[in-house]
């Protein structure tokens, strides 16, 4: 050891990262400032710091501990936010579900998780009771009895404001013991199988939120549009990032694109983020036409990459896009397309073509790279040679709750294996491709399914659009599109077949176009596993 090891480590030199200072943090230097917005609803952040307080002491007196969890089941309300906070500071991990989950997979995770405390909005009781019958855990429920939500019966032993009243409003958190302590878990949309329990820990948690803020430069006291489900990898962190630097939380009930131009205009939203569905939603929204905001509105998405077309339409309504990469096991963003001065000068299609991409290494993460996945060596940066996106660092999942064996083989090679495929372009810019099991493989041949798409999308009459491999006895697989029109718009299978031939090689095209509603997640990503059933039966 050497003379600069041997200096102590004591509390007043080290702390563990947790992000429940940012909420302290807020409350102390902006008190009165306003950090909650739902409806008629205004509260201030000394408000919510004695509601999270209050939330903290109310579950330890029924016996929430370190390592127990809180399921909680709403949409994005202040119940759910607080949680967010509320949770960690009685030393608890918080579990928020995905309000569309069927009965059988929310017993599974009731079950899986081993919940002690559910906080269930109302509107999902008829859900939550089927699923509380299968399940083996029989949590302590309580409702949250929000005057805005539509319909529902009360469930619980007590409802939520009355929790609280049981609460110390001076309670005194419980920080982590060590940053490596575990404060969320997080179900993976188990498109096949059983979902998988993401563990988040508080050194992640913290870093994602504080990356969040660097990567999108957001400024002091932003105001916030929750359009991003909170359950979705805690709100990508946003939960904690907005809360950093004193901003205020817009909470949203329900995603309706007239309802959020409307909350646009009246709060001055300065940032909101959503899945490619929901920029697609707005720029095709009838009260789009024509429209442009007074303030410039920076809006995050991820998942797969947004076609051109719908980046191009939003710009004209003073929209910026940001584009992300990441997953449920890096805490949310990756990468990120961040944005080059030379790309001013392009015109309108070429700074949307350069903003799919899914671009570079976020601030928190410590590394991303695309490896060939038989040498395990860095594809060359030439944009065309396809290999897997691999992930390290601080904000990689802790693993999978209960699963070595799929933890084992996540973190093969001292990587995060992502399964998903890339290149990596000239300029360090990596561009997502596919999933691996995506891919479709023609004559040898390997096709983007996202290329085809993309063509696709250029079509003015298509919404939305998602091609997947169909079975082909002499090709092996062809590719087939499934297409969603836009209201009032036609087309027919030969027409797009004939117009992916004007953009894409003649081999990437349709063989088959099902024009149908897709299916999807809670949110938005398309169901591709149920598009390949179909098209396989065909």
């Amino acid at each position: 050891m050497n003379a600069y090891d041997e200096l102590p480590q004591t509390p007043a030199n080290y702390a563990p990262l947790s992000p429940i200072s940012f909420l302290q943090r807020a409350a102390s230097v902006h008190p009165e400032r306003t950090a909650i917005i739902h409806g008629e609803l205004r509260r201030t952040w000394a408000q919510t710091d004695e509601r999270c307080r209050r939330l903290a002491s109310a579950l330890q007196k029924h016996g929430i501990g370190r390592g127990d969890t809180v399921a909680v089941m709403a949409p994005n309300v202040p119940e759910l936010y607080e949680a967010h906070f509320g949770v960690l500071m009685a030393g608890a991990v918080l579990n928020a579900l995905n309000v569309r989950l069927e009965s059988e997979t929310l017993a599974y995770i009731f079950d899986h998780g081993e919940a002690k405390v559910l906080l269930s909005d109302r509107e999902f009781s008829a859900v939550i009771r089927e699923a509380l019958e299968l399940s083996e855990q029989n949590p302590l429920v309580i409702d949250i009895d929000d005057p805005l939500a539509e319909s529902g019966d009360l469930l619980g032993e007590m409802d939520y404001e009355a929790l609280l009243a049981q609460g110390d409003p001076a309670f005194e958190a419980i920080l982590p013991e060590d940053d490596w302590q575990s404060v969320t878990l997080n179900y993976t949309s188990g498109t096949t199988g059983r979902p998988k329990g993401v563990v988040y820990h508080s050194r992640g948690a913290y870093l994602l939120a504080v990356g969040n803020v660097l990567a999108w430069e957001l400024p002091h006291h932003p105001t916030y549009l929750w359009t991003l489900p909170m359950f979705h990898c805690n709100g990508w962190c946003y939960t904690w990032g907005v809360t950093a630097i004193g901003g205020t939380h817009v909470c949203l009930r329900k995603f309706d694109p007239a309802h959020v131009f409307t909350l646009l205009q009246e709060h001055r939203v300065s940032h909101l983020c959503g899945a490619p569905i929901i920029l697609n939603a707005l720029a095709n929204a009838p009260e789009a036409a024509g429209l442009r905001f007074e303030q410039r509105i920076r809006i995050a998405t991820g998942g797969a990459a947004p076609p051109s077309q719908v980046i191009a339409a939003m710009e004209p309504m003073n929209f910026e896009v940001m584009h992300l990469y990441g997953l449920t096991e890096s805490y949310g963003p990756a990468t990120l397309c961040e944005w080059q001065s030379e790309w001013n000068g392009l015109d309108l299609n070429g700074r949307a073509a350069k903003t799919a991409r899914q671009g570079v290494i976020y601030p928190s993460l410590r590394d991303a790279q695309v490896l060939d996945q038989e040498s395990g060596q860095p594809v060359p940066t030439d944009g065309a040679t396809i290999g897997e996106i691999v992930l390290r660092g601080s904000t990689i999942m802790k693993g999978y709750h209960a699963n070595p064996s799929a933890t084992e083989d996540a973190f093969a090679g001292g990587w995060y294996h992502t399964g998903d495929l890339a290149v990596m372009h000239p300029d360090g810019y990596l561009e997502v491709k596919d999933r691996s099991k995506d891919i479709i493989i023609s004559g040898g041949e390997n096709i983007s399914s996202l290329e085809v798409e993309e063509a696709l999308y250029k079509h003015p009459a298509v919404l939305e659009a998602a091609v997947v491999a169909r079975p082909d006895e002499k090709w092996g697989e062809t590719p087939c599109a499934f297409v969603t029109l836009k209201p009032g718009q036609s087309t027919t299978e030969e027409g797009l077949v004939a117009f992916c031939h004007d953009h894409l090689a003649h081999f990437k095209c349709p063989r088959t176009v099902i024009f149908a509603e897709l299916p999807k997640t809670s949110t938005g990503k398309i169901q591709k596993h149920v598009l390949r059933g179909q098209a396989q039966a065909l």
